[in-house]
């Protein structure tokens, strides 16, 4: 299976984050199930005219291409012409070679929530024109139309995350490589349901803490995270405290909130990162599939029966109050 990856407008985060892949590593894995790389512009020897025969080979249909993977967004600017980002030494925006290039894949993978939705680089007035791509935010349809569909029948799909999980990448190749991954196994926005359909909040450590509403007041303490500063695990596609990164952390596990980076225009949340917006007092962003009503309830409930234990090392940096031993008979 031929890979094409190209780096689009973004850090280059996902890349950084895919090389963090364990047991195997990415090369390893990648050839292992069949795939070969044609070409990656941060990790592929070839460089200016080597890289510009692979391109045109592929182009060409020459070399068969079966997955096109687009890290960063792409730019449309000035005035959708995309000659704000020329792929070096082509002299064509990478708009161009993406439209052209898409149709002749198998399969297009927007790896990173800028290609998936534009992400970071399409925040606050965008005058780049920066946008995923097939997904503008959350509004279908952007460099890619809304029914596009590759050769082998998907739409984009679109492993999302701000970096994305590097197991997340290799497991959605390998599905594809297999013939595996149908339209029915991707979400609403493109998403593969095996990191999608599960939440931040399964397996949080601070899962504990949440039970009885006992809340961290700062960065630095212990307690959960979503009465005050923000986090939004509970609403947040990712498997992040399942599977776990670089041998076993999390955002939550590292003691910072969840900003739900998997979803479209999670970069514009309106309000600081580290706080939870309320409305009377009331956090506004509660648990996505639970009614208002019956979470506050609950929430009065909890609170009123929080072991003092949970109570004490919630607002502190460490574990102050140890569970206490079971009473001997």
């Amino acid at each position: 299976m031929n890979l094409l990856w190209l780096q689009s407008a973004g850090c280059g985060g996902c890349t950084m984050s895919l090389l963090c892949a364990e047991n195997p590593g990415v090369f390893d894995l990648l050839s292992g199930a069949g795939i070969h790389v044609l070409w990656h512009p941060s990790l592929s020897q070839e460089t200016g005219a080597e890289a510009l025969a692979i391109l045109d080979a592929v182009a060409s249909g020459t070399v068969p291409l079966d997955v096109l993977c687009i890290e960063g967004s792409v730019v449309t600017g000035p005035k959708g012409t995309g000659r704000f980002h020329i792929l070096g030494g082509t002299g064509r925006p990478m708009l161009d070679w993406v439209r052209q290039l898409a149709p002749l894949a198998r399969h297009v993978v927007a790896v990173g929530s800028c290609a998936a939705y534009g992400g970071i680089t399409s925040a606050g007035d965008n005058p780049a024109g920066a946008t995923g791509l097939q997904w503008d935010g959350t509004r279908p349809g952007a460099v890619l139309h809304a029914s596009f569909r590759a050769r082998g029948g998907l739409p984009v799909v679109n492993v999302a995350g701000c970096p994305t999980h590097p197991d997340w990448v290799t497991e959605t190749l390998l599905l594809l490589a297999e013939g595996a991954l149908g339209e029915g196994d991707l979400d609403r926005y493109g998403r593969p349901r095996f990191f999608a359909d599960h939440l931040v909040h399964h397996a949080c450590p601070k899962n504990e803490f949440y039970e009885y509403k006992a809340s961290a007041k700062a960065l630095s303490q212990m307690g959960c995270m979503m009465e005050h500063l923000g986090c939004v695990g509970t609403q947040a596609a990712g498997d992040c405290n399942i599977r776990g990164w670089n041998g076993g952390s999390s955002c939550t596990r590292a003691g910072t909130p969840c900003v739900a980076c998997t979803a479209p225009e999670w970069e514009e949340p309106r309000h600081p990162f580290t706080e939870t917006p309320k409305l009377a007092g009331i956090p506004v962003g509660l648990p996505s599939d639970m009614p208002k009503a019956w979470f506050m309830a609950l929430a009065s409930l909890s609170k009123a029966a929080t072991p003092d234990r949970i109570g004490a090392n919630a607002t502190a940096d460490r574990i102050l109050v140890p569970p206490s031993l079971p009473k001997r008979p």
